[in-house]
């Protein structure tokens, strides 16, 4: 009997794995490859929500737990996939100066952001009322980790790559037994698949999908990441990644000529060179409405867990949120309840 078997393997299945192979768990993982919204993620870590000038939720403590786990990720996969970065805010004013100063008065946000105005030009970029730098900053390249990481899964033998059928799934008193394996306990982490478990999908997983350019532009001297109403991140050699849009109503992974329109618009408002299309991805990322994740146990079964919802945010909230599923899974000790899956429980009458 093994003790996880794990069903997903993006950033939510990554993060319990090594959670519970660091503590010497035995895992396999299963992964069809269907859940694309980790691998064409724009990979980006900011603990600031910059549309709103606020922290983002626990930032200092995902930003210790994450830094820590992707350097040993790297070690164990042998290649480098966290790339510190600064990340650029582009003022179009004077008030959004004004805004930036405010903000980083704020206790919360202080660590965060710098109160020195970057005045650097960047060729490709008109810039009159310079730029705020963010601190603690940069990006996971998801798509090499994925990639990577089942290559590590497959050569340990711990990576069964099927769809995973539900109907085989049999829920024992204290374990799990799946076609010929046995479990002591089941991680769900499928992200938008989530809607086809016949065991989670009651839970309010929206979907919201994210149009990305890989684009080629010869003239744009940058060696930062710029974030504005788009982020845009040099990858070397003259391309960069340019994400993302916003769609609740769409909740395929295929580009749109809409999609496509909003983010030539987007950076055209922010560079005044010219640029080429490379490419065009589209993905889904598994959100919830009250922006925080979906994490716990199955109401009939201690064996049965989910990890998922981890949204915009998956590469910072990953680790932290696997941390806590093993703790309590373990440890008993209690999920916070503001990502816990009982938030959403009916409410007794009186």
């Amino acid at each position: 009997m093994i003790d996880y078997l794990i069903v997903g393997c993006g950033l939510a299945g990554i993060s319990f794995s090594e959670m519970a192979l660091a503590n010497a768990k035995s895992i396999l993982v299963v992964d069809n490859d269907s859940q694309n919204s980790s691998k064409i993620a724009g990979g980006l870590y900011n603990p600031v929500i910059l549309k709103r000038f606020s922290e983002v939720w626990q930032a200092q403590e995902q930003l210790l737990l994450m830094n820590q786990f992707y350097a040993d990720l790297e070690q164990k996969v042998s290649v480098k996939v966290d790339f510190k970065k600064p990340i650029l805010r582009k003022f179009f004013s004077v008030e959004e100066q004004n805004n930036w100063f405010a903000a980083s008065d704020k206790p919360a946000l202080s660590p965060f952001l710098s109160t020195s105005i970057v005045t650097k030009k960047y060729g490709g970029i008109d810039s009159p009322f310079n730029y705020g730098e963010v601190l603690h900053t940069g990006y996971v390249d998801t798509a090499s980790l994925l990639e990577n990481y089942k290559k590590y899964l497959l050569q340990e033998n711990l990576l069964l790559q099927d769809s995973f059928d539900y109907e085989a799934l049999e829920v024992l008193l204290d374990s799990i037994r799946y076609k010929n394996i046995e479990a002591r306990h089941i991680i769900f982490a499928e992200g938008f698949g989530m809607h086809a478990n016949p065991y989670f999908n009651n839970l309010p997983l929206d979907g919201t999908k994210g149009e990305l350019f890989i684009i080629k532009a010869p003239d744009l001297d940058l060696d930062v990441i710029i974030n504005t109403s788009v982020f845009i991140l040099p990858l070397g050699d003259g391309f960069f990644k340019v994400g993302a849009t916003y769609n609740w109503k769409d909740k395929t992974d295929l580009p749109t000529e809409e999609g496509k329109q909003e983010l030539m618009e987007r950076i055209r408002e922010i560079i005044n060179c010219e640029f080429e299309i490379v490419s065009h991805f589209a993905g889904v990322r598994p959100t919830v409405k009250d922006r925080r994740p979906l994490v716990g146990t199955h109401a009939n079964s201690k064996s049965v867990h989910i990890l998922n919802g981890l949204g915009t945010r998956g590469v910072m909230l990953g680790p932290a949120m696997a941390k806590a599923l093993f703790e309590w899974i373990e440890s008993g000790i209690p999920l916070p309840k503001e990502i816990n899956i009982d938030r959403f429980k009916p409410k007794n009458k009186r």
